[in-house]
């Protein structure tokens, strides 16, 4: 499917999983999609779990709502960092709030908690923080990828296949 002229923010920060920044960031480009990579600000390069380097374009609190079609949110360890900061949690809300695709995958989930977007959705994650979606108010199942209108959610590396498709089927032109 053809992507191009869609906008798509990845955010990024220390300690991402490899593969949940990389294959949707290169799946995305190869479509025609236009992807930025978007930092914290605390730094202009992050390190993978695995010490994989990625740098980025520009950081959360120089871009908004309005620049990006859909927000990729990788897991990791990084959503830990990520949602410490208050522009990361407003460009996902506003996203949210714009109807426009927000999608995380294993500890990914815990962004859109901070950014109070999970109540009364339907979505995965990782098993290790169920319990904290599930005490936002999300309703949790255990599937390789939920779309619930425009959040889409996936567990882990291995549902990259299924959580990219369902990215990009919400992205192509109707």
């Amino acid at each position: 499917m053809d992507l191009t002229g869609k906008r798509v923010a990845v955010l990024a920060e220390d300690s991402y999983e490899d593969l949940e920044l990389w294959y949707p960031v290169l799946r995305l480009r190869e479509a025609g999609a236009k992807v930025t990579i978007v930092g914290t600000g605390s730094k202009k390069t992050y390190e993978s779990k695995h010490g994989y380097p990625v740098t980025v374009d520009t950081q959360a609190d120089r871009v908004f709502h309005s620049d990006f079609d859909a927000i990729i949110i990788p897991g990791g360890y990084a959503p830990d960092r990520l949602r410490r900061y208050p522009a990361v949690l407003t460009l996902v809300r506003e996203m949210s709030e714009q109807g426009k695709l927000v999608a995380a995958i294993c500890h990914a989930g815990w962004v859109p908690i901070s950014a109070g977007i999970v109540k009364g959705r339907r979505l995965t994650s990782v098993a290790a923080i169920k319990d904290d979606l599930v005490n936002a108010g999300a309703e949790w199942v255990d599937q390789e990828v939920v779309v619930d209108g425009h959040l889409i959610t996936s567990r882990a590396p291995e549902d990259l296949p299924a959580f990219c498709k369902a990215i990009v089927e919400a992205l192509a032109p109707r």
